[in-house]
């Protein structure tokens, strides 16, 4: 279970999209694994309720030929009709990577009819969530360079970097948990002439700069966690998952579970947040901070040169959708685990030095879910992408989505009730 979580971020990076070029693709292929792999055990052993079908396997089949099977099924075929501008060689290369993670498992699952049962239940869980996503509004357009801009104070244009607009659309897709993208939102931006907004304002312009050709007051921490959350929400929260999982003693079916709620509530979480960002279309702040000395307010003042950290994402700031993924994994960590309190730690991939995987690997600690995504959402403002305002916003805004989402979907099955006889009431 936990290796085909690991398998998918491998297969997700091989493809381009990982760790950090398009983690709205991410989202939808994880959550559809996890989703295929949670049916399918249930199959076998209904634990959860199922997400896409009610299944039966008899108590024989082979569990990790079901997980295996599962994976393989949804990951190859969201590999085999992958969305420019990644396109099919990138998604040739995330599906080799799955391929032979799958000839490894079966390899070493050994013959017989418990195999053949777990691999027939697993691509029939599968097939089922293939099915079901078919024509979720996933396969439009992802670069829109004919985006209209604003042009007024407070209104999003392109961003120095990017002439375009990334997946302005992805809003419309459908939702794995919520009933609708807008559903659950957060509050709006702050009124451009108000001194809530000017704070914001003179906070990033003071943090955000890149420090070569705009000053900054970011201190070599403050730095450092801006790299560090960089990386790919769905892959770093997944990686997090994986090793509280192992922490918190969870089986097979709890691990599943973990996995199923995580994934539906990322993917849910950008949905959401891209369909606000795109109706509320609100600027950037590097766009804000150059024209600064046209939104009415008199305590900004404009630096036409000012520039972020990394070039920013060329997305409208508001809400922050990396922030919404933080608050939404913490909420499903807290709904899972029954607490908050879990000290853990956690690594990167975007980090400057010391990677995962590095001899020695910088690491953060923390004692609590929320904490880490508290973290993750102010190194927004660290590296010059999103107002604070925006940030805090969009972790309220995931945490009311995982809530939501961990509360509702794959609960627990009541157990059988026994007659006075002995037998199984129906």
């Amino acid at each position: 279970m936990l290796h085909w979580n690991a398998v998918a971020g491998e297969a997700a990076t091989a493809a381009c999209i990982a760790p950090a070029a398009n983690p709205l693709t991410e989202s939808r292929l994880y959550a559809m694994t996890h989703i295929a792999i949670h049916d399918a055990l249930n199959a076998i052993r209904p634990r959860y309720a199922s997400y896409a079908a009610d299944l039966f396997a008899p108590p024989r089949t082979s569990v990790d030929a079901a997980v295996a099977a599962a994976a393989r099924t949804v990951m190859a075929s969201v590999f085999a009709d992958f969305p420019e501008p990644f396109g099919s060689a990138c998604g040739l290369k995330g599906l080799a990577t799955v391929d032979k993670a799958y000839a490894r498992a079966l390899a070493g699952i050994p013959e017989g009819i418990a195999k053949r049962e777990g691999i027939a239940i697993g691509r029939r869980a599968g097939a089922e969530i293939i099915e079901q996503r078919e024509g979720d509004g996933s396969d439009q357009t992802l670069i829109d360079p004919a985006y209209p801009q604003g042009t007024a104070p407070g209104q999003w244009r392109f961003t120095e970097g990017n002439a375009f607009a990334f997946a302005p659309g992805w809003g419309s897709v459908t939702p794995f948990g919520l009933k609708t993208s807008d559903q659950i939102e957060s509050a709006p931006p702050h009124r451009l002439t108000g001194a809530a907004y000017a704070r914001d304002y003179n906070e990033i312009k003071r943090l955000g700069g890149d420090g070569v050709t705009t000053p900054t007051s970011r201190t070599p921490g403050q730095t450092e966690t801006a790299l560090f959350w960089v990386e790919s929400s769905p892959l770093s929260w997944n990686r997090l998952a994986r090793s509280i999982a192992v922490r918190g003693h969870l089986d097979v079916w709890e691990q599943a579970r973990l996995f199923g709620l995580l994934n539906i509530t990322l993917a849910d979480g950008y949905t959401s947040s891209f369909a606000q960002k795109y109706t509320q279309k609100f600027w950037r702040p590097i766009t804000a901070i150059r024209l600064g000395d046209t939104d009415g307010n008199r305590r900004t003042t404009a630096d036409p040169g000012w520039t972020p950290l990394l070039t920013t994402p060329p997305i409208p700031d508001h809400d922050s959708a990396h922030a919404v993924e933080g608050g939404a994994a913490a909420m499903v960590f807290r709904q899972v685990f029954g607490t908050d309190r879990f000290s853990f730690t956690q690594c990167s991939l975007t980090v400057a030095v010391g990677k995962c995987g590095d001899p020695d690997p910088v690491v953060h600690r923390f004692t609590r879910f929320s904490q880490a995504a508290a973290e993750n959402s102010v190194s927004r403002v660290y590296v010059g992408f999103h107002f604070r305002w925006a940030a805090e916003q969009g972790q309220r805004h995931g945490e009311a989505i995982g809530r939501y989402v961990a509360t509702r979907v794959m609960g627990a099955v009541p157990p059988p009730v026994r007659s006075t006889a002995g037998g199984i009431l129906p």
